[in-house]
């Protein structure tokens, strides 16, 4: 596989047409319409298909970036890309302006690592039911994800986002007990562990009467 290439600047374009047919021609000329807001008045704005792609790319989506923005150097932050539904192409994309130390707010995805007992020793299944977490903290800091060891859940056992570790100076703004993923046992299983009802004796038939 190829190595990722690693990104640390990119060019933004200012643009003065907006609204659909705007975009539209922006994307024919190989770039994607997007926007760059915070710290002033939102920018209108288009970036080379082929530069964000790489940022996209890069493993540094949620690593501050050095824009040249009409000229002038800014630093900023991936926020949004709008997809195709079917293609998947990038339609349009919003960039935020930070600062070094900034606090800003976050959602990050979580990735599990290890194979719970319950699922190896107790015929269980994991079950992710939260993708991602939204936390605030350092601007520069951001995590491209958060990881989870999920060895040691048991069947019916669950881990909370309170137990996710976070990064120093990042603070969990998700709900603490929201379940990140736990394990439960098949409704297979489930029926198989279910012992059978005993079944009835026949009733004996009634004794004659003269």
């Amino acid at each position: 596989m190829a190595k990722a290439r690693s990104v640390a600047t990119i060019t933004l374009e200012a643009r003065s047409g907006v609204g659909t047919t705007a975009s539209q021609g922006v994307r024919r000329e190989g770039k994607i319409p997007g926007v760059v807001y915070g710290h002033g008045q939102a920018t209108p704005i288009s970036v080379d298909a082929k530069q964000l792609a790489d940022l996209i790319h890069s493993g540094a989506k949620s690593k501050i970036v050095e824009a040249t923005i009409a000229g002038k150097k800014d630093s900023v932050l991936l926020r949004r890309v709008e997809a195709d539904p079917i293609s998947r192409k990038p339609l349009s994309v919003d960039f935020q302006r930070v600062k070094q130390g900034e606090a800003i707010t976050a959602t990050v995805n979580v990735v599990t690592t290890g194979v719970p007992i319950g699922v190896t020793d107790g015929g269980g299944v994991l079950d992710i039911v939260t993708h991602a977490l939204d936390i605030r903290g350092p601007a520069q800091s951001i995590p491209d994800s958060l990881t989870v060891d999920v060895s040691q859940l048991g069947v019916h056992q669950h881990i909370a986002a309170s137990e996710v570790a976070l990064p120093a100076g990042f603070a969990l703004l998700t709900a603490p007990d929201t379940v990140i993923a736990s394990v439960e046992i098949t409704r297979a299983e489930a029926a198989e562990s279910v012992p059978e009802a005993p079944v009835a004796d026949a009733a004996a038939p009634a004794a004659a009467t003269a």
